[in-house]
């Protein structure tokens, strides 16, 4: 049985900050979320050979775009602390009603629940293979045009988004990465020469353990960097709420 749950308007309570943009100190704890309005904003409950149980499926249209027939897709990919449940609170359905209001094509969101394994394959738990199968076969199933997909992610979900586009080149046309979870030596960094032709956006805040990390990857993209900053902030989403607006403009770009 598939449960759905619709959250637009009054449904989806969060914390909106006032106009005045997206700066914001590494002391920060919470996330800066652009007032801008939801469009149809919906967290729905499928059914995951891939991943053998059910997991939460959330999909956001930006506000004046129905139900997103038609648009294409962005994939977000959660970190190792929240799943797609959680996507609602962080203001994700604003987000991208605000890209398009600052002049963006539009495009929509979908993300589901990948568990721990950082996007990889472990046994018969295989969240990968979620996200490349049968995300886009749910997205389709709404009217949304798979045949244009971006990936997004933060953390472990940024190390997910990375080897998605170099384990399936051409699947997504844009990758951007919020202080993804690599190392040297790691599948990431190993297969670097893939992601030859996708623009990929990096960002890493100054006080995150991870940015020697980010930096070296930087150095290894065949094409280097199209978007992205190293910037005062730190491993959480005050920081990568404040990165999003830009990385919306990368994928946008590339989906339009």
């Amino acid at each position: 049985m598939r449960r759905r749950t619709l959250l637009t308007g009054a449904g989806a309570a969060v914390a909106v900050a006032a106009a005045g943009g997206y700066a914001r100190t590494r002391f920060a704890a919470e996330p800066v979320i652009p007032d801008a309005p939801l469009g149809d904003e919906r967290l729905e409950t499928r059914r995951s050979r891939a991943r053998g149980r059910d997991v939460d499926f959330y999909t956001a249209v930006p506000a004046g775009h129905g139900d997103g027939r038609g648009l294409p897709v962005c994939l977000v990919l959660h970190g190792a602390s929240k799943t797609a449940a959680d996507y609602p609170a962080l203001g994700f359905g604003r987000f991208v009603t605000d890209s398009v209001r600052r002049g963006n094509a539009p495009f929509v969101l979908a993300g589901a629940t990948g568990g721990r394994l950082a996007w990889r394959p472990s046994g018969g738990d295989d969240p990968q293979a979620m996200v490349h199968e049968e995300l886009p076969a749910w997205c389709a199933d709404r009217g949304f045009d798979t045949r244009r997909i971006a990936a997004c992610g933060w953390s472990m979900g940024g190390y997910g988004s990375l080897l998605l586009a170099e384990t399936f080149p051409g699947f997504v046309r844009s990758v951007a990465a919020f202080s993804p979870a690599v190392s040297p030596g790691d599948e990431v960094f190993a297969q670097a020469g893939r992601l030859r032709g996708v623009p990929v956006g990096l960002w890493c805040g100054t006080d995150d353990g991870l940015l020697t990390e980010v930096k070296a990857l930087e150095k290894a993209l065949p094409e280097g960097r199209a978007a992205g900053s190293y910037r005062e902030g730190r491993h959480n989403f005050a920081y990568w709420s404040t990165c999003l607006p830009e990385a919306f403009d990368l994928i946008a770009r590339a989906l339009g």
